[in-house]
């Protein structure tokens, strides 16, 4: 769907009476761009200065809307595009709406979702990945950090005093065939094959005004025509990955400190298992600038090919919509291990890399 048909659609329904007061739809989004310069990209040790498509958080854009029923109960949708701003490319394999699509019923009781939507892994790494999306960060180890939302699937979250609880069920949690890891041709709803491409999350998390823990468990399934994953693809509904954190933080005042840890067991023709721990402090130097920093240990079990990375970010604001930031980071890769600092540009061997990056991100 063309944005002009999507503005003709709102046009037409603002000037439509609302049937209930309490109706609204908002459009929100943000863009985010920087320059980066990273070393060793490769066997030969180039580096390259670039501009990446993701920054310090992805640019997106959408719609979110909600009706009040009364009595505590809700009715809402959310359409949610990511876009790369150094291209206006479509992410998350092309998709329209690809960062998440769905409708949900909020009750006294949670909320059920039912569509395109973030796993349970998402919610739970809250408060503690403090660097979250930032182009040295997480996901540059494992790229599914940065895509765990499934397709098909009904979501239930709830919440009691400080305790969050959570699950997805998936039917088949990846239709769209390019563009992996954010796509990997995995659509399942199969009648000849219950198993294929079906995943399900779940997630435990408890906040207190000082302090949070949470833990969570995702699984999917794999299926035929699976594109991505190489030779430990899940290209047949027996295989399977799974991925387990346990993660917190403490906060005091303006510092917050947190760590945790993520699991991830492949099974698959070459299945393996890897382990990452990372420690994080972040700390409001004044009402306007904001430092954190991580780091992270990335191992994969019975090898010598491991990851250490450290990365430290400033960011200041400039106003409640606008700020600048620059972030750097350091990766050192053992035996054959070639992950880089942003998980795209590549990396040599055993090679170490050095990265940094400045940008400038405006929400609306």
């Amino acid at each position: 769907m063309k944005l002009s048909t999507i503005a003709f659609a709102l046009t037409i329904t603002a000037a439509v009476p609302a049937a209930h007061s309490q109706s609204s739809v908002s459009l929100f989004g943000l863009v985010d761009q920087s320059i980066a310069h990273i070393t060793n990209v490769n066997a030969a040790k180039d580096s390259v200065t670039k501009m990446p498509s993701n920054s310090s958080i992805p640019s997106r854009w959408g719609l979110r809307g909600t009706e009040d029923l009364g009595n505590g109960y809700k009715a809402g949708f959310v359409l949610e595009s990511g876009f790369s701003l150094d291209t206006g490319a479509s992410m998350q394999g092309g998709r329209l709406f690809g960062r998440q699509a769905h409708v949900s019923l909020s009750t006294p009781y949670g909320t059920v979702t039912l569509g395109r939507q973030y796993s349970m892994l998402f919610y739970s790494l809250f408060g503690a990945d403090q660097l979250g999306p930032n182009l040295f960060g997480s996901a540059s180890l494992d790229p599914y950090i940065a895509n765990d939302r499934t397709d098909n699937a009904i979501g239930f979250l709830g919440r009691t005093g400080g305790f969050q609880y959570g699950a997805t069920y998936s039917f088949g949690r990846d239709a769209a065939a390019t563009g992996g890891p954010a796509a990997t041709n995995c659509a399942g709803e199969s009648a000849t094959d219950r198993k294929a491409c079906r995943q399900w999350t779940a997630l435990l998390k408890y906040d207190a005004p000082t302090w949070g823990i949470a833990g969570a468990y995702d699984k999917l399934h794999g299926g035929p025509g699976v594109v991505f994953g190489g030779p430990a693809a899940l290209n047949n509904s027996a295989y399977y990955e799974a991925r387990t954190t346990v993660n917190g933080y403490v906060q005091v005042g303006g510092l917050r400190v947190s760590g945790g840890w993520i699991g991830r067991t492949n099974r698959s023709a070459q299945s393996f298992r890897q382990d990452m721990v990372f420690a994080a402090v972040g700390y409001a130097l004044t009402p306007a600038l904001f430092l954190d920093a991580q780091a992270f240990r990335y191992t994969k079990r019975h090898s010598d090919d491991d990851t250490m990375m450290y990365v430290a970010r400033a960011t200041y604001s400039l106003s409640k919509r606008t700020a600048v930031y620059v972030t750097g980071g350091y990766l050192t890769n053992s035996g054959n291990a070639a992950n880089s600092l942003d998980g795209m540009s590549g990396a040599g061997p055993g090679l170490n890399q050095i990265g940094v990056a400045a940008g400038i991100r405006h929400a609306f």
